[in-house]
């Protein structure tokens, strides 16, 4: 190459840089850009919600169905704390052939766990084909499905889709959707009552993988903390007229908690956990639907369990993702309420729950701690509520659980893992005890859903499919 042409080439490239260069300090790479306007990533106003007509579809199927005694209403049942107080006797194990199972029955993917009422289970589904939520009634006993009713909604799966438990009483049933649409209808005959699209009333923003909280049902008044414009808010389930609303000044939102009512210092107050703090909420007398106590302390992006809140004022809160756990003292003078934070830890220093809710029972704490615990990782645990971070048992390394659920009855454990593995265990204050541990789902995945029991009658259900075992000791 001559050094003639060697000059043309640096010369070349010499004047494509000045002009790139020339280019790139006057062009606007933001001409094309519009104004980031509050609602256009479609969380809060600006853009409408979907219109849904909330109740629209109905289909009655059978009538006939064995009437029980038992209930199993709402969440973590009647007392909200996942212990069952039936007098029936359950087995213990399940001896050479297996457990009695009654039914199965497929569902939309989804985490939704039943509710019970004397004899009919209620499930609130997500239909993929027809693109609709759908509250289904069944017979306990026989599975046969009595009634469906719902309404038209677009959801694309995300860790499945449905993920919460209906409220049923006497009278009255009330859900709410994986899109925040609460449906009252009448118990028995699935009649609809009103609906409420909490998102275009409240413009709350809808949590990470849809709505978990279960909603309640308290003195025929249905309590949902929307987060949004309002807090919270009571809805007489009868004519579905608004109580009263909560405001919400600091605009917290809504989580994958569920509201829990207690009754401290003389007052009853539903405790909630938001995203952005803990908070009650008075539950009656003039001043019902205002905050009693708040504190911003306790606040993370993602949380799935409830407060557990024990008679001496202490409440604990627990979180996945990294979150740990919180004690939060309550304390009530001459009417006032307070609430101070006694510690907090990292999940790898004492009981941390990612998804359930632990169980208070005889005065101790139990729950299975996440999947960044430590050395404890996937174990159940067991703790004094005096200090959650010194563990007084654990179920040991070779026998750890995932996100399923656990609750207890006729003094026994009942604890589900992941992949549809049942374990029946002792619960106790000293040692992990073990009785049976049995497949009861095969091919299971995600079994994630809370427990419903009665008459001896279990419900439990993975991503896709629900069961029914009988636990009768002479069923």
């Amino acid at each position: 190459m001559t050094k003639r042409t060697i000059n043309i080439i640096l010369i070349s490239i010499g004047t494509i840089g000045f002009i790139s260069i020339f280019w790139w300090l006057n062009a606007d790479p933001t001409k094309d850009f519009t104004v980031n306007l509050e609602g256009a990533d479609n969380r809060g106003k600006g853009v409408p919600p979907q219109d849904v007509t909330i109740g629209e579809h109905f289909e009655q199927l059978a009538s006939d169905y064995e009437v029980l005694e038992e209930t199993w209403t709402n969440f973590r049942g009647a007392d909200y704390d996942n212990i069952s107080k039936s007098p029936v006797k359950l087995v213990e194990s399940f001896g050479a052939e297996g457990p009695k199972i009654l039914w199965s029955k497929t569902l939309g993917e989804g985490h939704s766990g039943a509710a019970i009422y004397k004899g009919l289970a209620y499930v609130l589904d997500y239909d993929e084909e027809e693109r609709a939520d759908i509250l289904r009634c069944f017979s306990v006993v026989t599975g046969e499905e009595q009634w469906r009713r719902g309404y038209d909604v677009a959801i694309k799966r995300n860790h499945g889709m449905s993920r919460t438990i209906p409220a049923v009483t006497e009278d009255y049933i009330v859900t709410i959707g994986p899109k925040c649409h609460v449906m009252c209808l009448d118990r028995e005959t699935g009649d609809f009552r009103w609906g409420l699209d909490v998102v275009k009333e409240y413009q709350n923003e809808i949590p990470f993988w849809y709505t978990g909280q279960c909603p309640i049902i308290d003195n025929g008044v249905a309590i949902i903390a929307t987060g949004g414009s309002k807090m919270m808010v009571a809805i007489d389930c009868e004519t579905g007229e608004k109580l009263w609303e909560t405001p919400n000044p600091e605009g917290w939102k809504m989580s994958h908690s569920s509201v829990i009512p207690y009754t401290f210092g003389g007052r009853k107050m539903y405790v909630y956990s938001a995203i952005g703090g803990l908070l009650g909420v008075a539950a009656d007398g003039p001043d019902a639907g205002q905050i009693l106590w708040e504190t911003s302390q306790w606040n993370h992006s993602v949380v799935a369990p409830s407060p557990v809140c024990m008679p001496d004022g202490k409440i604990f809160m627990t979180a996945g993702y990294g979150a740990g756990s919180m004690m939060v003292q309550l304390s009530e003078s001459n009417g006032a309420f307070s609430a101070e934070p006694l510690y907090e830890y990292a999940p790898k220093d004492g009981l941390a729950c990612e998804q359930q809710t632990p169980i208070l029972w005889n005065g101790y704490l139990f729950g299975i701690v996440p999947k960044d615990g430590g050395a404890n990782r996937n174990q159940l645990i067991c703790v004094n509520p005096n200090d959650t971070r010194n563990v007084v048992w654990t179920s040991g390394k070779e026998t750890r659980f995932g996100l399923g659920p656990y609750f207890i009855a006729d003094n026994k454990m009942f604890i589900l893992s992941d992949d549809g593995t049942l374990t029946i265990a002792r619960p106790s204050t000293e040692k992990y005890i073990q009785l049976e541990q049995v497949k009861v789902i095969e091919d299971g995945h995600d079994a994630w859903a809370p427990f419903a029991l009665a008459d001896g009658y279990l419900l439990l259900r993975d991503a896709k499919t629900m069961i029914c075992i009988d636990l009768n000791v002479n069923g």
